[in-house]
Formats: C-alpha cells, sequence, structure tokens
C-alpha cells in the first residue's frame, strides 16, 4: 500500500493524464520526419508530406525552403521566392501562401499569365480566391486556362468601370471593392495557371487619364484587406489546394493508375501510412490525386506510421452526446449511466439514483433463489452480451446519424418547409434503401457528374427509377443550396418541372432524389455535331413547354421562385422529349408583397441577366432575360458562354446588332432557316424584347408563354402581348426603334457583353 504522502501526487497524474494524451496528439499531428526542422520564422508547424531540406518531404513539390536572410524567417514554398507560406493544414489539404505584387501586365490589348508554382502538387482552391482589378477605369480582365488546363473557356472575368471623364468620384482605397474604379469575381475553377486577357473597354481614355497611374490585377484569397497605398509591395495571399500524386488528367478524362487510391492501395506505394489513416481522391476536371485523414475517432498526421492517434472523447463528452459515465476506446468511446443510477446518458441530468430493493424476508430464501436461478443466469449472459453489443452499435449508429443530420443542415431544411410539417416526414428516405437502389453506390451506376457531385441511377423498391444526386464534401453555402433545393422542390407539383421524390440527410455528403430522366439534357440535343439537330417543331414546342415551367414558377405557386440559373443545361428531355426545368440549388423564394430582393449574384456565364449583376436587385425579369437567350440559342445553335464573332460581340449582344440591321440570317441555324418560316422572325422579335438589358422592359414570362403558345397555334402570325398599361412587345421590339439609331444599340450591347465577362465559370 502506497504512503499518505502520494496520494495527491496520483491524483494530480489523474488530473494531468487525459491533458498529457491531448498534446501528444497535437504534437503528433504536426510532426515532420525524425531530425528534420518542423518551423520557420512565423510557421511553427511544418508537417509531412511538407519537409524542408533534402529527404524530409514526400515528394517533388512538398519541398521547402527556411530563408533566413530576412527577419524573421519566411518559409518559401519550393526552391525560389515566389511564394512564401503563411499556414498548412492537413485536415484541408490546403497551402495559403503569398506572393509580392500582382499579375505583370505589360500591354493593353495583350495577354499576361498568373502562373503559380507551373503545376506540381499544388491548384488554386475552387471558389477560395478572387481575380481583382484596382485603380482601373473601363478595363476588363479575362481568366483563361494556362498550362494546366485546356481549351479557351473563360473561367473567371472582372470588368471595372469609372464615371465619364470630368465628373468627380472617390476611389475605394482599402478593403472590398464599391464598384467605381475597381472590381472583383470569384474564381470557381482552381487550376495551377491562367491567362490574362487584358483589354481597355474605352480606347479613347488613356493611362494620363488614371486617376492613380495604371491599373492594378491581382489573384488574393477571398476576404483579404488590400491598401491602394501600397499595393505594388504588399504580399498577397492565396489559398492553394494540395495532393499526393497530382497529375492532369489522361486521355478521355481519365485519371492515371499513380493518382488515385485504387492505384495506391498497397501499403508500400501509399502516402497513407498510418494503420488509422483512410486514403480520398480529390479528382477534378483537370486533374486527380489523393489525400490522407485519419479515421473516424483518430487525429493527427496520417503520412506518418503511427501519426494518428485516439482522440479522447471523454475530455469533453457533452461535445459528444454523453452525460453519463464515459469510458473512452480505440477509436471511439462508452456511454452510461454512473452505478447505482439509470435513465438516458445522453441527456443532461437524465441519469437518475435507481431506487432500492425491497428488503429480502428470509437470507434462506434468498440463497435458495440464487441457487435456482444461477444457471439460468449463465446461460442468458452470452445473449446479454450479444445484445447489449447490438444495441450499443445500433445506438453509435443513430448518434452518427444525428450528427450527420445536423451538419447537413437539417435544421434549415425543417424551418423552410415549416409551414407543411408533412413534407419533410414523406420526403425523408433512409440510407439503406439508396445503398440497395444502387447497389452500395456502384460506379457502374454513375450518370454523370461536375463540380457539385455526383448523379447515381437506382431502383426504389417501389420500383421507381430515380436519379439519385450525391453532393460532395462541401463548404457550407453548398449544403444550404442543395438543402434550398430539396425545399423548392418539395412544393412543385408541374409536368415540366424535375420531380422531387426526397432526401437522405443520414450520411456525410447529402443525397437527393428526383425522377429519372433518360435522354438527357436541351445541351446535348441541340450542340451535336452535324448540321442536323432537333427540327424547328420541337424545338418551339421546348420553348412553349419551359416558359410555362417557369411562368408558373413565377405566378402559380403560393410563394414565387425565381430559378436564377436558366440555361440549356438545367432543361432535361425524357423520351417524348418533353422538357423538365431541373437545378433548384441557387432558386430564391420572392414574397408575394415584393418585387425583387437584393441578394449575392449567382448564376452561369451568357445567360446571367446584366441588370441582375450590376444591381444585385433579383427579380423575375432576371430569368425572362436567361430564358431569352435561350431563344437565341435554340435559333442559332450557338453556345452563349463561349460564342464570340469577328467583331469580339458575345452571342446576345451578336444577335441583336443582325436584327437590328435585317442581317439575322447570317447567324441563324440552317436547319432553323429551312423548316421555321415566318415563325423564326416572329419567336427572333420576342426573344429580343426578353434580352432588353432593362429589366422593366422586359415581358413577364406568362406574356412570353401566350406569345409563344400565339406563334405555334396561327403557325406564323405573331400575336400581340397585352398588359394594362402598355404592349411591352410592341414597345420593345428592333424593328420599332425608329428614335434609336444603329450606333447606340451596338453601343449598348457592346456593354452587354463586356458584362459576361464577369460571370462566373458555367457548373
Amino acid at each position: 500500500m502506497g504512503s499518505p504522502a502520494a496520494a495527491p501526487l496520483i491524483s494530480l497524474v489523474a488530473v494531468l493524464l487525459p491533458f498529457l494524451s491531448l498534446q501528444h496528439a497535437v504534437a503528433a499531428s504536426s510532426a515532420g520526419l525524425p531530425n528534420c526542422p518542423t518551423s520557420c520564422g512565423d510557421v511553427s508547424s511544418v508537417p509531412y508530406p511538407f519537409g524542408i531540406g533534402a529527404g524530409c518531404y514526400h515528394s517533388p513539390g512538398f519541398n521547402l525552403t527556411c530563408d533566413t536572410t530576412g527577419h524573421p524567417p519566411r518559409l518559401l514554398l519550393g526552391d525560389e521566392a515566389v511564394f512564401h507560406v503563411l499556414n498548412i493544414s492537413l485536415a484541408n489539404a490546403t497551402v495559403r501562401a503569398a506572393r509580392i505584387g500582382g499579375i505583370n501586365i505589360t500591354s493593353f490589348n495583350g495577354r499576361a499569365a498568373w502562373r503559380g508554382l507551373g503545376g506540381g502538387p499544388y491548384a488554386l482552391s475552387d471558389g477560395s480566391n478572387d481575380l481583382v482589378i484596382v485603380r482601373g477605369c473601363d478595363v476588363v480582365a479575362q481568366l483563361t486556362p494556362g498550362e494546366s488546363g485546356s481549351g479557351n473557356a473563360t473561367i473567371s472575368g472582372c470588368a471595372s468601370f469609372c464615371p465619364s471623364m470630368g465628373s468627380s468620384y472617390e476611389l475605394a482605397t482599402v478593403g472590398r471593392c464599391t464598384g467605381v474604379g475597381c472590381c472583383q469575381m470569384s474564381i470557381g475553377f482552381g487550376l495551377s495557371s491562367y491567362d490574362v486577357l487584358y483589354r481597355r473597354l474605352d480606347v479613347s481614355r488613356t493611362s494620363e487619364h488614371d486617376p492613380l497611374g495604371p491599373p492594378f490585377v491581382f489573384i488574393a484569397e477571398q476576404g483579404w484587406q488590400w491598401r491602394l497605398d501600397n499595393l505594388d509591395e504588399m504580399p498577397v495571399p492565396v489559398l492553394l489546394d494540395w495532393a499526393i500524386g497530382s497529375t492532369p488528367l489522361g486521355q478521355y478524362k481519365r485519371p492515371l493508375d499513380n493518382s488515385t487510391c485504387s492505384g495506391n492501395a498497397a501499403p508500400s506505394r501509399s502516402a497513407c501510412k498510418s494503420r488509422h489513416s483512410s486514403c480520398r481522391d480529390v479528382t477534378t476536371e483537370v486533374r486527380s490525386g489523393y489525400v490522407c485523414d485519419c479515421q473516424q475517432g483518430y487525429a493527427g498526421n496520417p503520412y506518418l506510421a503511427d501519426g494518428c492517434q485516439d482522440v479522447n472523447e471523454c475530455e469533453r463528452p457533452e461535445d459528444y452526446g454523453c452525460f453519463g459515465e464515459c469510458i473512452n476506446q480505440p477509436g471511439t468511446f462508452q456511454c452510461r449511466c454512473p452505478p447505482g443510477t439509470q435513465g438516458n446518458h445522453t441527456q443532461r441530468n437524465g441519469c437518475a439514483i435507481s431506487p432500492l430493493p425491497p428488503a429480502s424476508s428470509s437470507s434462506t430464501g434468498l440463497s435458495v433463489g440464487i441457487g435456482v436461478s444461477s444457471g439460468v443466469v449463465l446461460i442468458l449472459l452470452a445473449l446479454l452480451i450479444v445484445v447489449l453489443a447490438r444495441k450499443h452499435k445500433h445506438r453509435r449508429a443513430k448518434k452518427l446519424r444525428e450528427r450527420f443530420f445536423q451538419q447537413n443542415r437539417g435544421q434549415l431544411l425543417q424551418q423552410l418547409v415549416a409551414q407543411r410539417t408533412d413534407i419533410a416526414e414523406r420526403m425523408i428516405i433512409p440510407l439503406e434503401e439508396l445503398e440497395k437502389a444502387t447497389n452500395n453506390f456502384d460506379k457502374a451506376r454513375e450518370l454523370g457528374g461536375g463540380g457539385h457531385g455526383t448523379v447515381y441511377k437506382g431502383i426504389l423498391s417501389d420500383l421507381h427509377v430515380v436519379a439519385i444526386k450525391r453532393s460532395k464534401i462541401a463548404v457550407k453555402r453548398e449544403i444550404d443550396e442543395f438543402i434550398n433545393e430539396v425545399a423548392i422542390l418539395s412544393q412543385i407539383n408541374h409536368r415540366n418541372v424535375v420531380k422531387l421524390f426526397g432526401c437522405c440527410l443520414e450520411t456525410e455528403v447529402p443525397l437527393l432524389v428526383y425522377e429519372f430522366i433518360p435522354n438527357g439534357t436541351l445541351y446535348d440535343h441541340l450542340h451535336v455535331t452535324g448540321p442536323r439537330s432537333l427540327s424547328w417543331h420541337d424545338r418551339l414546342r421546348i420553348a412553349i413547354e419551359m416558359a410555362r415551367a417557369i411562368a408558373y414558377l413565377h405566378s402559380a405557386v403560393s410563394v414565387p421562385i425565381i430559378h436564377r440559373d436558366i440555361k440549356s443545361t438545367n432543361v432535361l428531355l425524357d423520351d417524348t422529349l418533353t422538357s423538365k426545368v431541373a437545378d433548384f440549388g441557387a432558386s430564391r423564394h420572392i414574397p408575394v408583397d415584393r418585387s425583387g430582393i437584393t441578394t449575392k449574384v449567382q448564376g452561369t456565364i451568357g445567360y446571367l441577366d446584366p441588370t441582375y449583376y450590376y444591381t444585385r436587385r433579383l427579380t423575375e425579369k432576371s430569368d425572362v432575360y436567361s430564358f431569352g437567350v435561350i431563344l437565341v440559342e435554340l435559333l442559332t445553335r450557338k453556345k452563349p458562354f463561349s460564342y464570340m464573332s469577328s467583331e469580339d460581340e458575345g452571342l446576345v449582344a451578336h444577335f441583336a446588332t443582325l436584327l437590328t440591321k435585317g442581317g439575322l440570317t447570317d447567324i441563324l441555324d440552317l436547319q432553323v432557316t429551312e423548316e421555321g418560316g415566318k415563325e423564326v422572325e416572329e419567336v427572333a422579335a420576342l426573344a429580343a424584347t426578353c434580352i432588353t438589358l432593362t429589366g422593366e422592359d422586359r415581358p413577364t414570362m406568362r406574356q412570353v408563354e401566350m406569345a409563344l403558345e400565339s406563334i405555334q397555334a396561327s403557325g406564323g402570325h405573331l400575336a400581340a402581348i397585352k398588359r394594362s398599361e402598355q404592349d411591352i412587345i410592341e414597345s420593345n421590339l428592333p424593328t420599332t426603334q425608329g428614335a434609336r439609331n444603329n450606333q447606340e444599340v451596338t453601343r449598348i450591347y457592346s456593354l452587354e457583353n463586356e458584362f459576361m465577362l464577369s460571370a462566373r465559370y458555367p457548373r
């Protein structure tokens, strides 16, 4: 037996033991290889696979250099002083780094480049960085893929405007742009390098007219506070994603074997060295790779042997829903009511003192009872252990599902459907049902995917064929968009709107289940190789069906809905080519007593309403503009987000110019000209009213629907669209604009063309 003096020491050790265990786990999470430095200057943690010096890092690209020539020392990414490291995150697989100055623009109407690190394991983090123009008047910068990408598609763009010469105005000097003399736009497509197309919008304005010198263009992390007075000297931070085995995608966009988890399954080849680690693919549209994570219940550095240490949940048991006695176990924990109590240990004060059993009348009777029951107890003991183990497993699975429900914004769904509580109960589909429907999400069941997730084909137990949308592990904003889509689709019942069957929030990534539309999108059918596509009869009918669906959203539901992302890839076609409007992730409710709301700009390049973009005022007329762009797309078979005329005009601007000059046949699809007859001119005139830059001058979707139905019914005679005060269509047809000269129309639509460069990359 120990001495009494040892008792306080033992108690102190018992108190400090969990703390020391936590410190060990934290140290392990930031550890590098033995005998390798793990700090430099302001960076206190350099975790492996990164390393300083030869033999201390995993592979080329993860080598760091500690530059001690300055004070304090700087941690450089690679061997060249281009980027210096501010922070490294293993959990998020990101590096926050900074570089001095912006993109070197040597001349206007030319091309510059942002080369980053020239590839390797790094790429700009999707949606976490901005393209910024500062002290720029009437200039535009457009990002296209650089050495790490392919094609000439616009990834992001930004246009900066100033009042006319001689007008007084004040430029923003710090922080986010105010819209005068500067602009910034999110970069939603991460690459390791970019080409920058840079030019003036007003050729009459020269560098002598710029109030603070030449414009300054840079890529920076969202939320960074720049200062106008020392832009050339400030370190500009960016957020970079990294991956092990990061390589460009091979032919047909297939990842190479050595850049995915399947190709690194063998421990000798995989970078995931901890026995409690797992591998996760991070394949994008242009590159593939993988990262390592510690398994659930463990934390630390998965790239080191024994780097993932057990998380002691019992240090903060209430965070894990345990309000009783907590017992830590490897990778998990056990929670129960303390001895002598009973009740619900998952609730605060849920364990109460157990009532005492009644006193025995005879010790002899008690002995006999124990003797008789002892044999039964031994038999039942094994069964009890099995039952308790299953119950514990079931309880843990239930807690995990509840945690995922909270993580996947289940409370938000409950708020959105609060007035119709039956919707949530009817639409929640168990995870087991979806696993059976997709054969555990077999890759053979994949229908396609993109930046927001993957779509699987499945068959439910009631024999409904469904499409299951599985979102990626994403930021809170994307999960909010997912729940927003559920809440909106659950209240829509229209033959031309995709039907929602339900959703599942019990997994780490949320799932959405909607009707299976087997025949692809309108974009797929319209933009095919060869001279023939959809017939004119089908194109007109599809346009009418879309107009009916959007008009229904605007006026027939209890709370009007603005889709906010109308485009040909969001229109599905079934076996009979009946159209179904889909993808309501960006949609918004508009109260009936309001004409619009001010919100963050969302949409797709080429289809986005310029008025909404510049004012951030979202109204029903924004959907009208997007629908007008689809009418132009149906007439021309040109892609709105990539078309550029010989005069450097976008599709909408070029269409308006030719319609005004009477040369529309130069851009019309030959099949439309052959089959459409007089109807083509009337649909073109209607499209022109929809894409008018001023929202108030556009018709409503109900009026557009009636006009298209009249064109179809008359077989070539455009019916006038009436409204209470004036005829919108007649007042806005380009052929009646005698008072407006051709030069003015061309100028307006040229500005719209420049606006298109400020829209985001299409999903």
